[in-house]
């Protein structure tokens, strides 16, 4: 570093390490880190395939452990740190910055533009989804802050004085940001989600969503109709058993946190595959159940499985009748029958027999 530019460093420590952070600047936005108190877990995905669900407050001081002092500060407590002395600062090199609080990816390098400002800056961000921007009153000015939308952590502040094509200069801090070099592989929080789809029929399809929407791993459960001759079914439609639909969800999951296997063996913890037509008090083709394979690694996964359940003593003398079929277009239900039990506290819910 040159001596000019040492010697302003340390000018600048001393003011900034006397600043304190406003109220409420001084951690992540506590709205955002209480965690979610409903067994309803909706995980929020990014359009590049990032999971940028807001972490608990617990699972942000897990990871905080691992922060120096001066992350911490800048992160937590919303702190500065001094111009022209960031790490991050003179990093020509490419690749990818990616949170020091949970490794959310950031920026990119060729976003990067040098503003003379003495922090490192960007013209637009990996996704604006990983991005979140919030008014910042505190210092006696009004600026526009920017966090990680996973862990809430301070990163800095937005402008609207940067080159084209956005006209935005992101204006970060160092000590928020780790680079990873291309060529470099990204750490495991750092990337993407294994995203894969599940489709299932056993009964109401409100109970199904139910409990797959209770499963860690299962990023959304959605209500419709699978199976039938007849393109964008409506309910009455589909309760005629005119259409040959059954009643099903689509299950969207992370195949790094819970596996195909797991999702049927929740399922046939709670289903009959011994009645044909019927669940409980429901009966009609509609309610028949039905595995339907998105490829054949599921269609063999679901074979095997219920091989195995059929010679399991709860079902001696009885057959497993549950098919297992190629999957087919999927058909969202009306809007009313989605997040049908998160949605209704009167008690008049469809549950899965047992």
């Amino acid at each position: 570093m040159p001596v000019r530019q040492m010697a302003l460093c340390l000018m600048v420590l001393v003011a900034a390490c006397q600043q304190t952070p406003s109220a409420a600047a001084a951690s992540p936005d506590s709205s955002r880190q209480g965690g979610p108190q409903s067994p309803y877990v909706h995980r929020k995905i990014s359009a590049s395939g990032y999971d940028v669900t807001p972490l608990s407050a617990g699972e942000v001081a897990k990871l905080a452990r691992n922060l120096t002092t001066e992350q911490r500060n800048v992160l937590l407590k919303a702190g500065t740190e001094p111009p022209f002395c960031g790490g991050q600062l003179e990093n020509k090199k490419s690749g990818i910055y990616i949170s020091a609080l949970g490794g959310l990816p950031l920026f990119r390098s060729n976003t990067k533009f040098e503003s003379g400002t003495g922090w490192p800056s960007f013209f637009a961000p990996f996704d604006p989804e990983h991005v979140i921007e919030r008014v910042d009153n505190s210092g006696g000015m009004e600026r526009v802050e920017i966090l990680d939308a996973r862990s809430g952590g301070h990163l800095g502040h937005v402008f609207d004085d940067g080159p084209r094509p956005t006209g935005k200069r992101y204006c970060l801090n160092s000590a928020a940001l780790i680079f990873v070099p291309d060529g470099q592989p990204l750490p495991p929080q750092s990337q993407p989600v294994n995203l894969q789809k599940a489709y299932f029929a056993g009964g109401c399809f409100w109970g199904v969503e139910d409990i797959m929407q209770r499963t860690p791993g299962v990023i959304e459960a959605t209500s419709g109709y699978m199976g039938g001759r007849k393109a964008r079914p409506g309910y009455h439609e589909v309760s005629s058993g005119d259409t040959g639909h059954a009643e099903s969800v689509e299950v969207q999951f992370d195949a790094d946190r819970v596996s195909y296997r797991h999702l049927l063996e929740v399922l046939f913890a709670k289903i009959d595959p011994t009645t044909l037509n019927q669940q409980g008090p429901d009966v009609g083709t509609q309610y028949r159940s039905v595995v339907f394979a998105a490829d054949a690694d599921q269609k063999r996964v679901a074979e095997g499985f219920l091989r195995e359940l059929s010679k399991q003593p709860r079902f001696a003398g009885r057959s497993i009748v549950t098919a297992v079929e190629t999957a087919k277009p999927f058909w969202p239900a009306e809007d009313y029958h989605q997040d049908y039990h998160e949605k209704r506290q009167d008690g008049n819910t469809c549950g899965v027999p047992q």
